[in-house]
């Protein structure tokens, strides 16, 4: 029997994963559970090319936990007078529109994302810690600051976005993120090659502290 045409195109159909267009991002909490948003960060990559980050410090509902702070060093004193979600709600939707989700164990940040931008629907997600399972297998470690000094991956970013001591912030792990997923997305070349089976759970996904 010999296949149809139609459907041979379908099978055969492999598509660039640069035709695609994604956003990376990355939230910090307040160390409340479930944890609230005090900042996030954006990095749109179109065409295959990552463009300049976007990013928000946003006041919660409750003050940020010791622990929070040494995570990633903002105060409750340095979002007193930023602006609630609901003031930046409209631009995040915004810069989130048409573009899939790309992140470092993702299901913390959609998660909160989910939380807060209420009736939003979620786009498909591609998650960094993942795909890095599946395409970079070997590493001793797959918590992102470990992948990013494997790969070197801080390299040449503005001084002012490299982490202070042991604090990170949203726009840096947003921007090494989006680095980590055009190398895992040049080894996987196709759209469809991303959206393929990958491993989940082990411990690196515990380490999201907020």
């Amino acid at each position: 029997m010999v296949e149809p045409t139609s459907d041979r195109r379908n099978v055969n159909k492999v598509t660039d994963w640069t035709s695609l267009n994604y956003v990376v991002v990355d939230v910090e909490g307040n160390g409340q559970q479930p944890p609230d948003l005090v900042e996030l960060a954006a990095v749109p990559i179109v065409g295959g090319v990552i463009g300049e980050p976007v990013s928000w410090l946003v006041k919660p509902e409750m003050a940020i936990k010791h622990f929070a702070t040494r995570i990633h060093g903002l105060t409750h004193k340095d979002v007193a007078e930023c602006p609630a979600f609901a003031d930046i709600k409209d631009d995040v939707l915004s810069t989130l529109k048409g573009a899939a989700l790309v992140a470092h164990n993702a299901h913390v940040d959609v998660d909160v994302l989910t939380r807060k931008l209420g009736a939003w629907k979620t786009p498909e997600v591609l998650d960094t810690l993942k795909l890095a399972r599946r395409l970079v297998p070997g590493q001793d470690s797959y918590r992102l600051g470990n992948l990013v000094d494997a790969f070197k991956l801080a390299d040449g970013l503005p001084e002012g976005l490299t982490p202070h001591r042991a604090n990170h912030r949203a726009t840096y792990d947003a921007l090494v993120a989006a680095r980590l997923f055009v190398l895992l997305a040049t080894k996987a070349r196709s759209v469809e090659e991303l959206r393929g089976d990958s491993p989940g759970g082990g411990e690196d996904e515990a380490q999201a502290l907020f």
